[in-house]
């Protein structure tokens, strides 16, 4: 076992991560920085794989006020007031810096001003892009600045379990896992920067990175940490289907319904006249999505459980110009969007509920700091689209420059030998039983997630839940892990397993609770929004039996009351301006 320390540890390879990093080494550059990624450098996470875009207020008639109110009605006013404002007056600050300090570049009009696209649930076309590719030039841009800097990168490193000094409340470092080598590190570190994103691929459809498994949750609940918002999961309404490969569930954004894009059931109709008339295929995630499942729940989707979304009247040319990125992907999958309607589903894509942080990142634990998907509060209970890289840019940013002033005025602490020596052990235990093998257990993990903690719930539903967690959690005692530490898939796979099952017991114990109908969270025993008693943020952290306690708290309207926010977002007439013909 290696020992070894710093003065900041980030785990994480996405873009909070990365920026972060950057962040924290540019405000004190004697400090030792170490980025602990479970992928490659650069490769790791979903920011690279963000298609729509970063929403941000730059047009003169566009507003701070008209992106802040269509945030917190997407998010059904359980936003934390303080975040969300902090999300949207930061958001230009970092563009800036993205273009002009770290290089990337966005789509541009004839003018020389940045373009800004559609995308559901707006006001306003705030969405700034790089074709569809946006995470692409996001992540390469900063990885490039990594490298440009004295910040040590670890590739292919996942945190096993965070470390506790001995009052329980400080977190000093974190135990570490190098996959090929197998060997676990003791890191100790004075500050701890959660960023591993969050725990989408818990169902078996997904559009995120199957390396995020909720490891920093999980970390988290095990540490004491509190969290807020577990029961709102966001399902994307667009996820391609290719069979059984992996690749059902990639997220076709909705810039294609921005743009004018049709959701049409196996009947040929368009169903989102039966739903949101108003708003039709440019209505929020949650309800786009919701739309879908009840449509394929009631025998008018297609025999591979999906529907169409159909762009071929927007034309090849435009497509080509717009979307890239995508075409090229149906193409890859046999299918031609400017001929060709385009099969979809559902697809579990981003987790608003999380580890509860203040205005400065800072989480309930000493020395403990989560950033991007990790972190709750910023979306309330549904996250619009472009929302969520602007949050991993704004919220890294502070992460890092908190995290810099923290540790330059903090002396190591050394963490405690008892809760160092039990985590090592648990981990030293694993796979050492005769049951199951780990990835049949992921699969039916992923069964349950999808069929019970799904885009419909009921008590019914979380109770079967309750019941097959339970059984997951006992074979997960006893499975079966053959060959050596090192580079070992299985192994990985049991510590995905764990993870996964300490977030979904996570969400059912918090969706069992909210008995109604909100944002993400759609409960067809209570279908309807309850101001009256659900103006609430469930609390959840760990009790001594290792159990999820729940605390029930009002809504702070810090800055808008519901009476504000009366009504739902008007969709403005599109206001994008065409791209010029070489863009």
């Amino acid at each position: 076992m290696l020992n070894k320390s710093c003065d900041i540890l980030i785990i994480g390879g996405g873009g909070a991560a990365l920026y972060a990093a950057l962040h924290a080494h540019d405000a004190d550059p004697d400090l030792h920085v170490i980025v602990a990624s479970k992928g490659l450098f650069g490769m790791s996470g979903c920011t690279r794989m963000v298609q729509g875009g970063y929403n941000v207020v730059l047009h003169p008639e566009d507003s701070f006020d008209m992106h802040y109110d269509d945030t917190l009605r997407g998010g059904g006013l359980l936003n934390n007031q303080e975040l969300a404002w902090t999300l949207v007056t930061q958001a230009p600050e970092r563009i800036f810096e993205l273009e002009n300090r770290y290089g990337c570049y966005f789509d541009r009009l004839e003018d020389g001003s940045i373009h800004q696209r559609a995308l559901a649930g707006q006001s306003f076309d705030r969405t700034v892009h790089r074709g569809d590719l946006t995470g692409i030039e996001l992540m390469s841009r900063l990885s490039e600045q990594i490298l440009l800097r004295d910040i040590e990168v670890l590739n292919e490193v996942r945190g096993v379990d965070l470390l506790l000094a001995g009052d329980g409340r400080t977190v000093c470092g974190a135990l570490l896992r190098d996959f090929y080598s197998g060997e676990l590190t003791i890191l100790r570190a004075k500050s701890v920067l959660l960023a591993t994103g969050g725990a989408a691929p818990l169902y078996n459809i997904t559009a995120a990175s199957l390396e995020k498994s909720g490891d920093g949750m999980a970390m988290a609940f095990r540490a004491g940490a509190e969290f807020v918002d577990m029961e709102m999961m966001q399902f994307h309404p667009t996820g391609l289907i290719v069979g059984d490969s992996v690749m059902t569930g990639t997220v076709l954004e909705e810039g294609l319904r921005g743009a004018g894009g049709h959701l049409l059931n196996a009947l040929g109709e368009r169903y989102m006249e039966r739903y949101d008339p108003e708003k039709m295929e440019r209505s929020t995630r949650d309800r786009v999505a919701r739309s879908s499942f009840l449509e394929i729940r009631a025998g008018r989707g297609t025999t591979n459980n999906g529907v169409f979304l159909d762009v071929r009247h927007l034309g090849k040319e435009f497509l080509l110009k717009s979307s890239p990125g995508m075409y090229e992907r149906c193409l890859s999958v046999g299918c031609d969007m400017a001929f060709d309607p385009i099969e979809v589903t559902p697809t579990a894509h981003f987790q608003m509920g999380g580890i509860r942080i203040d205005p400065d990142c800072r989480t309930s634990l000493q020395g403990l700091f989560a950033a991007g998907e990790d972190a709750g509060g910023v979306h309330g209970a549904n996250r619009l689209g472009g929302n969520g890289v602007a949050e991993s840019m704004v919220f890294g940013a502070i992460a890092g420059d908190a995290m810099a002033s923290f540790a330059g005025e903090a002396s190591p602490v050394e963490p405690d030998a008892d809760w160092t020596e039990e985590a090592v052990r648990r981990f030293a235990g694993s796979g050492k039983g005769d049951g199951a093998n780990p990835f049949d257990l992921r699969e039916r993990l992923g069964e349950v997630a999808w069929q019970h903690l799904g885009i419909i719930r009921s008590d019914e539903s979380l109770a079967r839940a309750a019941q097959a967690l339970t059984e997951i959690e006992a074979k997960l005692d006893d499975l079966t892990v053959a060959g050596p530490a090192a580079a070992n898939h299985a192994l990985d796979q049991e510590l995905d397993v764990e993870n996964l099952l300490c977030v979904a017991r996570l969400i059912r114990v918090a969706a069992s609770i909210r008995k109604e109908s909100r944002g993400s969270h759609y409960r067809e025993d209570f279908p309807n929004r309850d101001d009256d008693h659900f103006l609430v943020n469930f609390h959840l952290r760990r009790d001594r039996g290792g159990e999820p306690q729940v605390e029930s708290r009002a809504v702070r309207f810090s800055r808008r009351t519901p009476d504000d926010l009366k009504g739902e977002t008007i969709i403005a007439e599109s206001t994008a301006r065409q791209l010029p013909a070489e863009a």
